[in-house]
């Protein structure tokens, strides 16, 4: 059995997932995806964790998506698809975490890769590189991509479904798919630390309610959202730290939150 590609490490409330699988384009194995999911249940647990970056190792590809080497060694040898030996197939357990998600994406995206990057709430990528849903030209098939309504044209996410072809990312910039786009992959991780410490230091629980808020007008619609954001921001309001951001702010002076 492959041991698990995914490092993650932890430092001043900034977790970092790391994939490491340069060899294979940092596709997801069983094994990888799995590992995603331990990941995203240690970040959601881990008290001291504010936000996470999510990026892989260095060899022009971010994610190349589903190994598919792989699902077809599964299918020949086990007789069934890669996805049913996943816990996870869909990443459904990053899409809810509630700590935010920022993607440093160092390479081409594609298929799976690009699923990964949907599910991020931030995203920095790399110059001259390529993105794609290519399922069609796979016989594989794309659930995952309706999050993408939200974050590109209708006509244009169309044609990256419907043609399977890699669009640069350049053009999806362009269209508001990335907050940043860098020279270097060095650089592109520097651009999503800068975020991520912005964000560690920002009030904890004012942030989750934030993340929360969006996340439910994405799912429930404007009123839906509105209510539900309303719920979320009950203990934000309630809280000492509600209390010690405006004390700070009078005293001129850093606020020291509690969360809570």
């Amino acid at each position: 059995m492959e041991s698990s590609p995914i490092e993650v490490s932890v430092d001043a409330g900034v977790a970092t997932v790391f994939i490491n699988r340069p060899e294979r384009k940092n596709a997801l194995s069983v094994a990888a995806a799995n590992g995603l999911v331990d990941a995203w249940e240690r970040i959601e647990a881990d008290e001291t964790v504010r936000v996470s970056i999510l990026t892989s190792a260095d060899c022009g590809i971010f994610s190349a998506g589903l190994d598919l080497k792989e699902a077809a060694e599964i299918a020949r040898t086990d007789g069934e698809d890669i996805l049913g030996k996943m816990r996870d197939p869909f990443n459904e357990t990053m899409r809810g975490c509630r700590k935010p998600i920022i993607a440093a994406m160092t390479g081409s995206l594609m298929a799976g890769g690009m699923m990964l990057a949907l599910n991020c709430d931030l995203r920095v990528g790399l110059k001259g590189t390529k993105v794609g849903i290519t399922e069609v030209k796979l016989g594989r098939g794309s659930p995952w991509v309706a999050p993408a309504l939200w974050m590109l044209p209708q006509p244009i996410l169309m044609e990256i479904v419907l043609t399977g072809d890699l669009i640069s990312i350049e053009r999806l910039h362009d269209y508001g798919f990335t907050n940043y786009l860098e020279d270097t992959p060095d650089l592109v991780r520097e651009r999503a630390r800068g975020l991520a410490r912005r964000i560690a230091t920002a009030a904890p629980l004012s942030v989750l309610a934030a993340k929360g808020g969006v996340r439910a007008t994405m799912n429930l619609g404007c009123a839906g959202g509105l209510e539900e954001g309303k719920r979320l921001h009950q203990v934000v309001y309630a809280s000492q730290d509600a209390i010690e951001g405006p004390r700070a702010f009078a005293e001129k002076r850093a606020p020291v939150w509690r969360g809570r």
